[in-house]
């Protein structure tokens, strides 16, 4: 992950804009929230002409509003790697 503070602004229902530590703003769209090992993730579509999916993890704070959480440790990050690609497989067939 390349900075660990981000700061986001909804902007649509399945936008947000991600805001890194050195100023750099990347507009994403909401691929969609998954559980692994009773933890909510998010799946974020960079808006930057690649094929990346930002993997995060995914608090609700109130109504509409919700915390993304960098994923620090290898482990988890690999688990929940694993857990999109194996939804992501199964919305393939």
């Amino acid at each position: 992950m390349a900075d660990n503070k981000k700061n986001y602004a909804e902007e649509e229902a399945d936008i947000i804009t991600l805001e890194f530590d050195d100023d750099k703003e990347v507009e994403c769209e909401i691929m969609g929230v998954f559980d692994c090992d009773g933890k909510e993730y998010i799946a974020l579509i960079p808006h930057d002409d690649t094929d990346d999916v930002y993997l995060y993890g995914y608090k609700e704070v109130g109504d509409d509003e919700f915390e993304l959480i960098d994923i620090e440790d290898d482990q988890e990050f690999e688990k929940a790697v694993r857990e999109f690609d194996t939804i992501m497989a199964e919305n393939e067939q």
